[in-house]
């Protein structure tokens, strides 16, 4: 498709964006639809679910760029696209929650850890599995610290 046929759709390359990050927000829902935020979550399901979402994010480094990274000068979702990032990240609060981890900082914490693995894997080895390869023992010690079991 050329520019000019692509802009009767869009009205910019901002809205562009906008689609492809609200696109990319529900694909990652989807992802963790088989891990219920109502039901109490064992260590087994967090490896689980984490996992889920580091085979998201590597499987399409620039999706996962435009979700998780401001890689894009001056691209801002828009608020209808950016409530559908904050219901996902909403998502593992409520998980949290469900074994008695309330403190935010526990949430900040575990999304630092995780995209740090997650960028290492993308920038450093892309293809491989070096990064990867530290995801359950950083669910185990992230674990141990809160109190899942």
């Amino acid at each position: 498709m050329k520019a000019p046929s692509l802009y009767s759709y869009f009205a910019s390359k901002a809205a562009i964006y906008d689609a492809m990050f609200a696109q990319g927000q529900v694909e990652f829902a989807e992802i963790a639809e088989p891990f219920p935020a109502d039901v109490p979550m064992d260590r087994e399901a967090f490896r689980a679910a984490n996992r889920a979402f580091f085979d998201f994010c590597i499987s399409d480094p620039l999706r996962y760029q435009l979700l998780f990274q401001r890689t894009i000068p001056g691209f801002v979702p828009s608020p209808a696209s950016y409530a559908l990032a904050v219901a996902n990240l909403d998502r593992l609060a409520e998980g949290l929650r469900s074994v008695g981890v309330d403190d935010p900082r526990c949430v900040d914490l575990w999304t630092a850890i995780m995209t740090g693995l997650t960028d290492q894997q993308v920038s450093n080895d892309p293809g491989g599995t070096r990064w990867a390869t530290l995801l359950d023992e950083a669910v185990d010690m992230f674990c141990d610290r809160i109190g899942i079991q």
